[in-house]
């Protein structure tokens, strides 16, 4: 009997875990780690966007960063003076630590100046971009 209810308990507490998790991935949020924090053309590898600049951390397998790519990329065709970078989690290990990178795909929303507006963990959603853009112009 107890295993029976030992097994209940895990089964509840993996559910709950799971729609938590489903919850929060991909969605845009603010962390106080990341304010006042920059980030410069030198580590980007290329220019700043003129208005904000969408930043996708990225791995070579990852299948949700390949989607990722696709809306970051549709969005800065959509909005004037939007630049999307994409950075390889995998070449570019001292920004990963820096930034506390633990998952991809990752993306930053910074302003024009290259501060960190908004920060999300997995596959976003196109308006969830789009609104996150709105903070940084």
């Amino acid at each position: 009997m107890s295993g029976l209810v030992m097994c209940a308990a895990v089964l509840a507490v993996a559910s709950a875990y799971g729609v938590l998790h489903k919850r929060r991935n991909g969605r845009t949020r603010v962390r106080g780690r990341d304010e006042g924090k920059r980030f410069g053309a030198a580590e980007l590898g290329g220019e700043l966007g003129e208005r904000a600049t969408l930043v996708q951390f990225s791995s070579a397998f990852c299948a949700p960063c390949r989607a990722t790519r696709r809306v970051l990329g549709e969005v800065a065709g959509l909005v004037p003076g939007v630049a999307h970078v994409e950075i390889d989690a995998e070449a570019r290990l001292d920004l990963v630590r820096e930034w506390e990178i633990l998952k991809t795909p990752t993306v930053l929303v910074l302003d024009a100046g290259g501060r960190v507006v908004r920060r999300a963990t997995g596959q976003p959603r196109k308006a969830d971009v789009i609104a996150a853009l709105g903070e940084a112009v």
